[in-house]
């Protein structure tokens, strides 16, 4: 798992700048690979990950690391 790239292709929305889009998520656990949508928030002190495939989709909120 170290060393693992766990998103590629995320691309800033052309419609809303804050909104990241376009990429794709690996779950380390099982090797799936999701759709991706990362939202900053609290000035970039935390990120909202989703993961979805058509209408299910899984959130976390990642915080930065200090």
């Amino acid at each position: 798992i170290v060393g693992l790239t766990i998103i590629r292709n995320a691309k800033p929305d052309a419609d809303d700048k804050e909104l990241w889009t376009g990429g794709d998520i690996i779950d380390p656990n099982n090797g799936k690979t999701y759709k991706l949508r990362l939202k900053p928030r609290d000035g970039g002190k935390t990120l909202e990950v989703r993961g979805y495939i058509g209408p299910f989709y899984r959130n976390q909120t990642w915080l930065r690391a200090e």
